[in-house]
């Protein structure tokens, strides 16, 4: 009897350590999973992956390259269009040297040469979130057709060999752990530089204007270097950090575009502790300055008066010069298009709205930066930013206006409420409206293609004439 009563506790203190053990597993896997899932944020993975909100990380988002569209690929983790026969060893591959499981070259649009840098750490998690947090979805990305010579993948081989190291950073002793914490999201997870980093003849980073500023698909992604003119060496760090957080700071300026995405996807979702640590990193940042600057932009506040009231309201009874002009739809005069288009938000007087949902346009760097691109943007495709405190909204009016037209308003408002040395003309605006200047390698494309097929005939010719003269000595 006493034998059976001990067999029975003994069995049932071996189910309690399994039960244990088995839900120390599971605490465990959650865990990570749950790390995972901060590192793919902080990464802004589902910025380029999603295509549609209800099918997260599916792909199938046309990605826009001076080359052409780059589709962004499925990665949930369904077997065949997704990545659900990845192993952990091709999911870091991937991720850090830009080859995907079938051995194919990734395009530098997904940012490799950052991600190199992740953590094996953050890399194992980031894994298990990929393969146990994020559901399949077979959605069926459209394939990716470069003109040639881009289409050739396999070229990225030889860019790989000249431009993608270790993405490691070591940490600085001189520096504290936020600081390092910083540089790492900043670089690495973050891959701001990406962005805010021109670019070279072949399309990599420049390192030797790191975080200076860039332009890409029509904005401009400010420099964010430390220099008090041209950076945001003149925010403190807790508006660098608030603008990371939420989109905005009152008197500085505001998130647009791929910025905008940045914040709602990524950055808002962040800790106020990382957030710092990406402000006290940048505030590190060695400056740099575009000699075009002769004082921060966020310090513009126009230089022309204000139109009497009878010019910037002309359907107003008193005074007005054109009561009809508002119904004019083809005018081109920046004042009356402000006052029908803008001034019911932005106020007459520019100034925004009290609580600066919609912003006052003067000490705002879109509206003083020394280019236009920002402020013509934000005209033609309007604003949609989800931060940490509001969701913020302007119409696009890209399809309202001709070029002629939001030159005139963009002008209207540089000269009085942002930096009067601009001047927008319709050609910048065509220019911004089709994506910004062409990359000098993409201009010179079909020169370097004829020059090759030259070469290609005349080193045909020197082996057949060489060919020819050891016959004759023979």
């Amino acid at each position: 009897m006493r034998a059976n009563l001990t067999s029975r506790w003994l069995g049932r203190a071996a189910m309690l350590l399994v039960g244990a053990a088995a839900c120390s597993a599971h605490a465990q896997d959650s865990d990570l999973i749950a790390r995972g899932k901060v590192v793919a944020t902080a990464g802004d993975c589902a910025a380029c992956h999603t295509s549609a909100p209800a099918h997260p990380y599916a792909g199938g988002r046309a990605i826009g390259s001076p080359m052409g569209n780059i589709y962004a690929s499925n990665i949930t983790p369904f077997n065949g269009h997704g990545i659900g026969g990845y192993t952990e060893q091709q999911f870091a591959d991937a991720l850090r040297k830009g080859v995907n499981a079938k051995g194919q070259h990734l395009y530098p649009a997904m940012p490799y040469t950052a991600y190199a840098g992740i953590s094996d750490e953050d890399m194992h998690a980031l894994y298990a979130y990929f393969m146990q947090g994020v559901k399949a979805d077979d959605n069926v990305v459209p394939e990716t057709k470069l003109p040639f010579p881009y289409s050739m993948r396999w070229t990225m081989a030889a860019w790989n060999l000249l431009y993608l190291g270790d993405g490691l950073h070591p940490a600085d002793a001189t520096d504290d752990a936020r600081v390092n914490r910083g540089h790492y999201l900043v670089d690495t997870l973050g891959h701001c530089s990406s962005c805010h980093s021109p670019r070279t003849f072949l399309m990599a980073e420049d390192s030797h204007a790191y975080l200076a500023g860039a332009k890409i698909d029509g904005w401009m992604a400010p420099n964010i270097t430390s220099d008090p003119v041209s950076g945001i060496g003149a925010w403190s760090e807790d508006e660098i950090a608030a603008y990371l957080k939420t989109g905005h700071v009152k008197g500085k300026g505001q998130a647009g575009g791929g910025m905008a995405e940045a914040v709602e996807q990524s950055l808002s979702h962040l800790s106020d502790d990382d957030v710092h640590a990406m402000a006290a990193y940048l505030k590190t940042v060695k400056p740099i300055r575009d000699p075009a600057d002769t004082k921060a932009a966020f310090e513009y506040a126009g230089a022309s008066a204000i139109p009497a009231l009878g010019v910037r309201e002309p359907v107003r009874p008193d005074g007005a010069v054109d009561p009809e002009a508002l119904r004019v739809a083809t005018t081109t005069d920046g004042a009356t298009r402000y006052a029908g288009a803008c001034a019911s938000c932005h106020q007459p007087d520019g100034g925004g709205t009290q609580n600066q949902y919609f912003p006052s346009l003067s000490h705002n760097r879109a509206v003083g930066m020394s280019a236009p691109d920002n402020l013509v943007m934000a005209i033609l495709l309007g604003i949609d930013r989800k931060g940490a405190d509001a969701h913020v909204a302007m119409p696009a009016f890209g399809r309202d206006l001709t070029d002629e037209q939001v030159a005139a308003v963009a002008t209207y408002v540089e000269q009085h409420f942002g930096n009067p040395d601009v001047h927008v003309t319709a050609d910048i605006v065509a220019g911004i409206r089709s994506g910004g200047p062409k990359p000098l390698l993409l201009r010179l494309t079909p020169y370097l293609m004829l020059g090759g097929v030259v070469l290609a005939a005349l080193v045909l010719w020197l082996i057949v004439v060489l060919i020819r003269r050891r016959k004759r000595a023979a």
